[in-house]
């Protein structure tokens, strides 16, 4: 574990950078998050994509690749274009929540 700072706060996260706490997540450090993981500016897409992880994992439900697909958010190929390499990872991460599980 260790502790970073985003927008002014420190936040708790495991080896790979994802927050213990997803209630220590806010909007303004999601900019932040971004461009650790090679994104240099969010718009509002990937702001939609956040919001549906964020609600997904609220409501206790797994997140996967065919799922974010299904969402009525963004298809795969959206999805790959907005979190280019690794778009389940990257925006999990983006969005201050635990790793998922279907996560390698």
């Amino acid at each position: 574990m260790a502790t970073k700072m985003y927008a002014g706060k420190p936040v708790e996260v495991n080896d790979e950078g994802f927050f213990l706490d997803k209630e220590a997540w806010t909007k303004d450090m999601a900019p932040e998050i971004a461009k650790e993981v090679g994104i240099d500016a969010l718009g509002d897409k990937h702001y939609d994509v956040i919001e549906y992880i964020r609600k997904r994992v609220a409501a206790g439900e797994q997140l996967s690749m065919r799922g974010m697909g299904k969402s009525g958010v963004v298809d795969l190929k959206e999805f790959y274009q907005l979190f280019p390499g690794k778009p389940l990872k990257y925006a999990t991460r983006i969005s201050g929540v635990p790793k998922p599980t279907s996560c390698v």
